[in-house]
Order: structure tokens, then C-alpha cells, then sequence
């Protein structure tokens, strides 16, 4: 693909309202928690992304993926900071947020003992998967429609960079470790492997951040949320083509070109720079890029 987007770094602070973390999307308690628990794994995944693609930095030869990589790392370690940040105030509010990170951490321990082309191959495999999920999340505007500003904000901050830099670690594989069908093989079986443990962890996380909040036995609350994923608007479901693409021998994650949802960039850091103003005197302002 001829697209070429090289990453920006934003170092944001969203200051989040602790005492928000349950309640923050008017979308009731179900939905809050889908996001919240999709946070969990964000501070350990990222960790693992940047260290997996670190291991081929010296083998990149072309001075653009270079950079652009450089940028990644940078925004993926922004994205870790915000979300340990994000994590501890779950842990605050009586969620088992270091028990769930530890399973996670655990898991990736193990995928840090595979060979390094797969470790980059199931980091490739998780970008697609976000990258889908921020493309939701951006596109479908009603999903943080009057939410608590900081959460909107942090969650839309995600996605437009999981979009902008959705090529960088897919290209690094194809220049390390090939596009023939070896390397092919490999992509296809690290995603469905990565999909079927991230899922796996995902629903009892879910699950017992709902019994934790009240949630679990609320058989409304479930209903909205299985029409929002499966049934009417069906995010989750509106999605599926774009996921099943990564199964295309000439994949490539800018066949899906959405580069028109970063003009929402702008607007958003003009917001975040609203939260430094407005925060209580004596903390500092922080936003430049580093």
C-alpha cells in the first residue's frame, strides 16, 4: 500500500475523576465496564508490542519505517502511562484490577518465550484487533455520546492513534520476516490464536468486573449490551468484515483506508489542553510532545 502516516506523538494527561470510573458512560453500567475491562490489558500489552518490535529495530532498513516506528513506541508508551493511571483508579473503586493484570502479565511472559518472529506476528495480529476496535469506536459516535468528558476523551485519544499507527509493526513483519506463505502462515495463526486467548480472558474479566459493580444479575443492563455488539446498531457485528480481511493473503491494514477519522485529532487535543486549564492550582500543565 502506498499510504504513509508516520505516528505522532501526544503526551496527554486526561486527569481523570476517580470517582467516575463506574459511572462514567451514561450508557449504564454494562457499557462502562466492556471499556473498563478492555483497559486492563492495555499497560502489559503495550509493553509487550514495544519490546517485540524493538527486537528487529536494528534489522528496519528503510529510514521511513524507522521513524515511524520510533513513533510508535513512543505513542504505545504514552498509551501504558494513561492506563496504569486508568487501571489504578478501577483498583481504587474495589475492582480486582492487580490479580486480573497479573493473569495478564503471566500470559505474555509465555508469548515472550516464543521464537521473535511469532512474538511479532501475535503483536501484528493484536494492532489489527484494536485497530478495528478504535475504527468502531470512532465511527460509531453514540458509543461515548455524552460521557463523562475525560473517559471520552481518553478512549477517543486511543483509537485515533491504534488508527494512525495501525501499518507500522504489519510492515515491520513483512520487511523482517516475509510476505510468502511461511510468513503468511505464521500471521494467520498467531491472529487466530491471539483472538481466541484475548477473548477468553476478556469475558470472565468482564464478568467479574459486573459482579464486583452490581452488574452481573442485571438482565436489562445485558440485553442493551448484546444489541449494541450483536444486535441493533451491532458494533461488534458491523465490524466482522473488516477483522476477517486480516485472512487475505495481500492484507494489508490500509485496504481499510479511514485516514479521514484523524481530522478528529485537532479538536480532541484543543479539549484535552481545556483539562490542564481547569485543573485544580499548584498541579502542572503537560502536554508537549517529548
Amino acid at each position: 500500500m502506498n499510504i504513509q502516516i508516520t505516528p505522532t506523538r501526544r503526551n496527554l494527561k486526561f486527569l481523570l475523576p476517580r470517582d467516575k470510573i463506574l459511572s462514567w458512560n451514561p450508557g449504564g453500567m454494562h457499557t462502562t465496564q466492556f471499556f473498563n475491562t478492555l483497559s486492563i490489558f492495555f499497560p502489559a500489552g503495550e509493553r509487550f508490542f514495544i519490546q517485540s518490535v524493538r527486537h528487529y529495530r536494528e534489522e528496519i532498513d528503510q529510514t521511513l519505517l524507522k521513524a515511524q516506528i520510533s513513533a510508535f513506541i513512543g505513542q504505545e508508551g504514552f498509551h501504558t502511562r494513561e492506563h496504569e493511571d486508568y487501571n489504578a483508579a478501577l483498583q481504587a473503586a474495589g475492582m480486582p484490577i492487580e490479580r486480573y493484570e497479573q493473569v495478564v502479565v503471566s500470559i505474555l511472559d509465555l508469548a515472550k518465550k516464543f521464537p521473535r518472529p511469532m512474538q511479532l506476528a501475535v503483536t501484528v495480529a493484536l494492532e489489527h484487533l484494536t485497530a478495528v476496535l478504535g475504527d468502531m469506536l470512532l465511527k460509531h459516535e453514540f458509543l461515548l455520546e455524552n460521557a463523562e468528558e475525560h473517559y471520552a476523551a481518553i478512549w477517543k485519544w486511543h483509537a485515533l492513534e491504534e488508527t494512525e499507527h495501525k501499518a507500522v509493526c504489519f510492515d515491520a513483519y513483512e520487511q523482517v520476516v516475509g510476505k510468502g506463505p511461511a510468513a503468511y502462515g505464521l500471521r494467520v495463526s498467531s491472529f487466530l490464536l491471539a483472538n481466541v486467548v484475548f477473548w477468553s480472558v476478556f469475558w470472565p474479566f468482564y464478568i467479574g468486573m459486573l459482579r464486583r459493580s452490581g452488574g452481573a444479575t442485571d438482565v436489562r443492563g445485558w440485553l442493551k449490551l448484546g444489541q449494541i455488539l450483536a444486535g441493533q446498531p451491532g458494533v461488534m457485528r458491523r465490524v466482522l468484515p473488516d477483522w476477517l480481511d486480516y485472512f487475505r493473503p495481500g492484507f494489508h491494514p490500509w485496504m481499510h483506508d479511514n485516514r479521514r477519522l484523524l481530522d478528529q485529532a485537532p479538536a480532541l487535543l484543543a479539549q484535552v489542553d481545556q483539562f490542564q486549564v481547569r485543573q485544580p492550582a499548584g498541579k502542572s500543565k503537560k502536554r508537549a510532545s517529548p
